[in-house]
C-alpha cells in the first residue's frame, strides 16, 4: 500500500469520526439536515453501484426504500430494532431477488419502465392490503428508534459500509465483470462471465442497501402511508443525484447529494409549488451540461495536458 493510499484512508477514517460528533455540536435542524444527507448519500450510491456500472437504468430505488420502512411499520412494535432490521434486509434481499429475475433479462428502456412498474404496483398491493385486510390506510411507528441522533448514527454506519462495498467492488472480479458489462455485455458473454448472475448478485446486493436506509429512516415520519413510502418522486431524485455526481468513481453520486439536497430543501421551504419544475430543470441541464456528472468534468479537465 503506497503513502498516498494510507494517507487518503486515514482522511476517510479522520472524517466519519468527526461525522459522529455532529449531531452532538449542531442544532435540531442541522442533525435533521445531515439525516436527509445520508440518507440520500446511501441510496445514490448503492444505485450508481448497480445502475451506474452495468448500464441497467433502475427506477425501483423507492420501492425497496418503501418495503423497508414498511416492515418497520409492521414489525417494529412486536420485535427488538436489530431483528426488525434483520427482517428488512431478509425481506428486501427476497424481493430484490425475484424482481431481477424477471426484469434483469430485459435491457435498456424495457428495464427502466418495467422496474418503474414494479413501484407502482407495490404501493397499489400495499394500499389494497391495509385498505381490505386491516381496514386501515397507513401505520404509525411505535420503536425505541425513534431519536434523531441514533438514526443519525445508524445511517452514517449504513454509509460507510455502502462505500466499503464500492471500495471493494472497485478492487474485485466481480466489479470488474460488472464493468464489462457495463462496457459490452454481450463481449463479457463471450469473455465466459456469467452476465445473469452477475446483475443478480450486484442488484440484490445494492437493494438491501436501499431497503435498511428506509427502515433506518422509517422511525422519523412516526406516521407512515404507502404515499409515502413510496414516492416515485424518490427515485427519480436518486438518479438525478447519482448522475450529477457521476459514476465513474463509486464515491462521485456523493458530489450530487450533497448540491441537490441543499436545493431540495430550500425549494420545499420557499417555492414548494416549483418544485417539480426545478427537477425536470435539473435533469435536462445534467443531461445536455453534465452528462458524466462533475466527476466526469473533473476527470476529464484532470486528463488535458498541462493539468497537474
Amino acid at each position: 500500500m503506497s503513502g498516498r493510499q494510507i494517507l487518503a484512508g486515514a482522511a476517510v477514517v479522520g472524517t466519519f469520526l468527526a461525522l459522529g460528533f455532529a449531531p452532538a455540536l449542531g442544532t435540531d435542524y442541522t442533525t435533521s439536515l445531515l439525516i436527509t444527507l445520508l440518507m440520500y448519500g446511501v441510496l445514490a450510491t448503492a444505485w450508481g453501484l448497480f445502475s451506474g456500472t452495468t448500464g441497467y437504468i433502475s427506477l425501483a430505488s423507492v420501492a425497496f426504500f418503501g418495503v423497508g420502512s414498511y416492515t418497520v411499520a409492521v414489525l417494529g412494535e412486536h420485535l427488538p430494532w436489530p431483528l426488525v432490521l434483520l427482517a428488512a434486509a431478509g425481506i428486501g434481499a427476497i424481493l430484490s431477488l425475484l424482481i431481477g429475475l424477471v426484469t434483469l433479462r430485459l435491457s435498456g428502456t424495457y428495464f427502466a419502465i418495467f422496474t418503474f412498474g414494479v413501484t407502482e404496483l407495490l404501493r397499489q398491493l400495499v394500499i389494497w392490503y391495509e385498505t381490505t385486510i386491516t381496514g386501515t390506510l397507513g401505520r404509525f411507528v411505535f420503536v425505541d428508534a425513534a431519536a434523531p441522533a441514533f438514526i443519525y448514527g445508524q445511517l452514517l454506519v449504513l454509509f460507510a459500509l455502502v462505500l466499503s462495498l464500492g471500495w471493494w467492488l472497485s478492487r474485485s472480479r466481480l466489479g470488474f465483470a460488472m464493468r464489462l458489462i457495463g462496457e459490452d455485455e454481450q463481449a463479457a458473454r463471450h469473455c465466459g462471465i456469467n452476465t445473469t448472475r452477475v446483475k443478480l448478485i450486484a442488484f440484490t446486493g445494492t437493494s438491501v442497501f436501499m431497503v435498511l436506509a428506509g427502515a433506518i429512516v422509517a422511525p422519523r415520519w412516526i406516521y407512515i402511508d404507502p404515499t409515502i413510502a413510496f414516492n416515485t418522486i424518490v427515485s427519480f431524485q436518486v438518479v438525478i443525484m447519482a448522475l450529477l455526481g457521476g459514476t465513474a468513481r463509486f464515491w462521485g453520486p456523493v458530489l450530487g447529494v450533497i448540491p441537490l439536497v441543499l436545493l431540495f430543501e430550500t425549494l420545499m421551504v420557499y417555492f414548494p409549488n416549483h418544485f417539480l419544475i426545478v427537477l425536470g430543470v435539473v435533469f435536462m441541464f445534467i443531461v445536455y451540461a453534465l452528462p458524466h456528472g462533475v466527476l466526469g468534468l473533473v476527470l476529464k479537465l484532470a486528463r488535458k495536458p498541462g493539468s497537474t
